[in-house]
């Protein structure tokens, strides 16, 4: 299991004060008001910001990390990602997993075959769709509703799934 969970990507610098524009990658934009503090990934480092301020723009979340108080500080974070640790990340509903978890894992069906891995997901309006990568190459789009995912395993990586008919 991942250590870290992406909550969003910093996108473009905000103003000259500091602020940046952060594209979220987690379900709820508002989550990032409940947040005190966001780890960066430099691609050489990590490091830990605390959020001074949290403001919304369209879809995008306008942060502001405490010691970062011009635009000079903070432009050479553009396009890297931030993240939170398990235990500031949001507590899920029966059913519910980090895609993080997800991607990877070995898929199986009713009889116990494996069918590919999780490569993937793609949210739609209804419900997520997840792309498995199949053992022949093909990838199948499997909704995720209950009638397809019959059971996730996190601790095994394996998700045992029903194939609708027409899906194949």
């Amino acid at each position: 299991m991942e250590d870290r969970l992406q909550v969003g990507i910093i996108s473009s610098t905000h103003g000259v004060k500091g602020e940046v524009k952060v594209f979220p990658t987690t379900d709820d934009v508002s989550r990032f008001k409940g947040l005190k503090e966001v780890l960066l990934d430099t691609g050489k480092d990590i490091l830990t910001l605390e959020i001074e301020g949290v403001k919304f723009f369209k879809q995008f979340a306008i942060l502001k990390f405490k010691n970062y108080d011009n635009i000079n500080d903070i432009e050479r974070y553009k396009g890297k990602g931030l993240y939170v640790t398990r235990s500031n990340a949001v507590k899920l509903k029966k059913d519910e997993y980090f895609v993080a978890d997800l991607i990877g894992m070995s898929v199986i069906d009713e009889e116990e075959k494996e069918i590919g891995t999780m490569t993937d997901y793609m949210e739609t309006g209804a419900n997520d769709v997840y792309t498995i990568t199949m053992k022949d190459g093909r990838e199948l789009l499997l909704p995720a509703i209950k009638q397809c995912i019959l059971d996730v395993d996190i601790e095994h990586k394996r998700m045992r799934v029903h194939i609708l008919e027409g899906l194949l």
